[in-house]
């Protein structure tokens, strides 16, 4: 885990210098123009954040069918990680939306449910905090809410009239502005890893430390 670790903060730190570049030399879009490029971040920070988040339900369901706690440890993990990928995809939406619309923030279909997704994931990591005794699984449950709110946020730009950009837009970029895209897409995700990676070596460290109390303590060997 720790050269994987090692391998994933490496690459992020290359993309992270590449990527500027790139993304400086792509044309500007003709009706935005410059600010345009906040795009090259908010939406690849959204992909990851989706990508985390199902990764979230996955686990969650994987400890409250096997209450594994491998399982338990990559679901909180997965869940603080959706926390701070989401709100860095509402703060880049919130200044592109300045530029664009005009106001940092609108109830928008697409805002609100992302909103609402970013709030279930706060609680998933307050109720693990203060729930007490069954807590884990109640926050399980919650981030399988989350999951059910993600094709949501998807296909809302497509059901109802927003001013949202359409899914679209990805798919039908042009070369010179698809291989900054995709190059930051990587970034965003070998940086993810690397952290998800970092808090996993954590959690694994946290509990062997719990489980080193707890012999010494029935050894008779704590004060």
């Amino acid at each position: 885990m720790k050269k994987m670790f090692v391998l994933t903060l490496s690459l992020a730190a290359l993309g992270l210098l590449v990527s500027p570049w790139l993304i400086l030399r792509a044309p500007q879009e003709s009706t935005m123009g410059l600010v345009q490029k906040i795009f090259y971040y908010h939406v690849p920070t959204a992909m990851v954040d989706f990508l985390t988040i199902y990764l979230c339900g996955i686990a969650s369901v994987a400890f409250l069918v096997k209450r594994s706690p491998r399982a338990d440890a990559l679901a909180v993990a997965s869940a603080e990680l959706a926390v701070v990928f989401g709100a860095c995809t509402l703060w880049t939406g919130s200044m592109w939306a300045r530029k664009a619309w005009g106001v940092w923030w609108t109830w928008d279909v697409r805002l609100t449910t992302f909103a609402l997704c970013e709030m279930v994931f706060i609680g998933y990591l307050l109720v693990r905090s203060y729930g007490g005794p069954g807590s884990r699984g109640l926050a399980a449950a919650l981030a399988l809410f989350g999951c059910a709110d993600v094709p949501l946020i998807y296909v809302s730009v497509s059901i109802w009239r927003t001013m949202h950009p359409q899914t679209t837009v990805v798919p039908n970029l042009v070369k010179p502005m698809a291989v900054p895209f995709w190059v930051a897409v990587f970034t965003m995700l070998m940086l993810y890893l690397a952290l998800l990676l970092a808090r996993l070596l954590h959690e694994r460290n946290r509990t062997r430390v719990d489980e080193l109390y707890v012999a010494a303590a029935e050894a008779g060997l704590e004060e």
